[in-house]
């Protein structure tokens, strides 16, 4: 048992040595093996360090070149930059050398020229200094010689001196005052013959600023709606809608924050009729587009100008007067949309047609001149609704428009001379010229007030009997026209003349009035002698 046991142990034993030894040569054997891949590592490792080095090497030669030529063309710029402004500064140098001797000489030039004027001036300070002695020699004398003519002036005319100059500035104070006033009317009719444009853009800006109320009662149309909500329908997107309405009626469109209104403003009364009646089919249609608006106002303007042909030819029928031109029928028509200081053009043309008849049958003129003057009458203002602008009144406009539709040339000539503008030729010219006042100018037919009428003629009387010699002066033809009579034993003939122009110059100054007014000074002359 312990023989097998020891056996046993030696096996062991022997075992052990045996694995120690080839546990030993094993590991030898893998050492050397792995120090040889050390050193095969290593060898490759200082041959890739070998050629970094080389690499390395020549990459900073290559650098160290490529800075060198770098540095060296920097250089170079630096270096003809800096030749550039040095060339630059002499350069300067040289202009403002140049600069400082022009200047030198010409400031050298300029002190022998101020020494050249200095001596210049000193000569003739001398000879001023010279003739001035003189001069006082010569004035005292001319005083001692002015005194004694005087003296003797004095006592040949038996007046002083301050009298002979009182009178003789009378005289020359009337001849300047007669001379001014002639001056003064050639200066007038010069310039009413040349300045018949201005006077009209006067008159139109005068009217503007002192006839607002008439201006607006007359140029504007209020078009009510039934709410505010149509108002954004009538203006559309981005405003379409109103600029195609203004753009085809010609009328400007005012929407602002006046509930349930909104006004129409142009001064042709038939554009504004035309605006208003094309809204008022828009709004009741309900459909507001540009196309839309086109459409309905050009349909409207047929519309009226049916309407004008109706009622022209109503009126002609109405006041017996046959056989006129188609035109003139539509002129007469368009007078309904027309009115002057708020009177009804066409009802102011049938009352003063009416009148025309009236008064011509009055006078026994026959029943052909009877039909003319009416007729006349009717036509008189149809140069107030011209279809085209002219340069020309209306009434020589209305005689041009009836000469050429053909009208009788005792119409054509009571048409241009209702205002004095042509010579009246024929009977009727003058009855159609009073009817037209009587129709107009009477109190309660025009936009004024009686009272103030009635003080506008007493005003006018009053004026011109402020003035001497005036004996009595009368307001005609509604206050257009004031006739002075003046007294011939102190009045002249020119100074007719100058009080006519002081009338009218005061009026103007003081006085507002519609239109204008004629001052006429009248100045007879009686002589009067009794047989006894």
């Amino acid at each position: 048992m312990e023989s097998s046991i020891i056996v046993a142990v030696v096996a062991a034993i022997v075992a052990l040595v045996i694995g120690i030894f080839l546990g030993k040569m094993i590991f030898a054997k893998n050492t050397k093996k792995d120090l040889e891949e050390a050193e095969e590592i290593t060898k490759r490792a200082d041959a890739q360090a070998k050629k970094s080095v080389a690499d390395a090497t020549t990459l900073a030669e290559t650098i160290k070149e490529k800075k060198l030529l770098e540095a060296k063309e920097h250089w170079s710029q630096l270096k003809s930059q800096h030749e550039k402004e040095v060339t630059q500064r002499s350069q300067k140098l040289v202009e403002g050398e140049n600069r400082l001797k022009q200047q030198e000489q010409s400031l050298k030039d300029k002190t022998a020229a101020v020494q050249k004027q200095v001596h210049e001036n000193e000569l003739l300070k001398e000879t001023l200094d010279r003739q001035l002695e003189v001069s006082n020699i010569k004035r005292a004398e001319l005083d001692r010689q002015h005194e004694e003519h005087l003296k003797r002036l004095e006592k040949v005319a038996g007046l002083s001196a301050e009298q002979a100059k009182t009178e003789l500035m009378e005289v020359v104070k009337e001849e300047a005052r007669t001379r001014a006033m002639a001056h003064v009317k050639d200066i007038m009719e010069e310039a009413k013959m040349n300045a018949t444009k201005e006077a009209k853009k006067i008159i139109i800006q005068t009217i503007q600023r002192t006839a607002a109320e008439q201006t607006i009662e007359n140029a504007i149309t209020v078009f009510n709606l039934e709410s505010d909500e149509i108002k954004g329908q009538i203006i559309g997107r981005e405003g379409r809608n109103i600029r195609a309405l203004e753009a085809a009626t010609g009328v400007d469109l005012i929407i602002d924050d006046t509930p349930e209104a909104i006004v129409l403003s142009c001064f042709d009364p038939l554009r504004r009729e035309i605006a208003r009646l094309s809204l008022q089919r828009l709004v009741q249609d309900g459909r507001i587009h540009p196309a839309r608006i086109e459409e309905v106002v050009e349909k409207t303007k047929k519309q009226l100008e049916d309407q004008i042909m109706e009622i022209g030819e109503r009126t002609i029928i109405e006041l017996g007067v046959h056989g006129l031109h188609k035109d003139l029928v539509r002129l007469v028509g368009k007078m309904r949309f027309r009115s002057s200081y708020g009177q009804n053009l066409l009802m102011h043309s049938k009352e003063t047609a009416n009148l025309c008849g009236i008064m011509a049958s009055e006078l026994g003129l026959g029943q052909k001149v009877v039909k003319l003057a009416k007729r006349a009458g009717l036509l008189h203002d149809i140069g107030k609704v011209p279809d085209e602008e002219t340069e020309l009144s209306h009434a020589l406009l209305g005689a041009k428009v009836a000469e050429r539709c053909g009208e009788h040339a005792s119409i054509v000539n009571a048409i241009g001379a209702h205002h004095d503008e042509m010579e009246m030729l024929y009977i009727i010219s003058p009855i159609v010229q009073a009817c037209d006042a009587i129709s107009g100018a009477r109190p309660g037919a025009r936009r004024e007030m009686m009272q103030s009428y009635l003080q506008r003629i007493k005003d006018l009387e009053n004026l011109a009997m402020a003035y001497t010699g005036v004996e009595k002066a009368y307001a005609i033809q509604a206050g257009r026209e004031l006739r002075v009579m003046v007294e011939a034993d102190k009045i002249s003939d020119a100074d007719s003349d100058r009080l006519s122009f002081e009338i009218a110059d005061k009026i103007q100054k003081e006085m507002q009035y519609p239109g204008q007014i004629k001052v006429t000074v009248i100045r007879e002359l009686r002589a009067v002698n009794i047989a006894r």
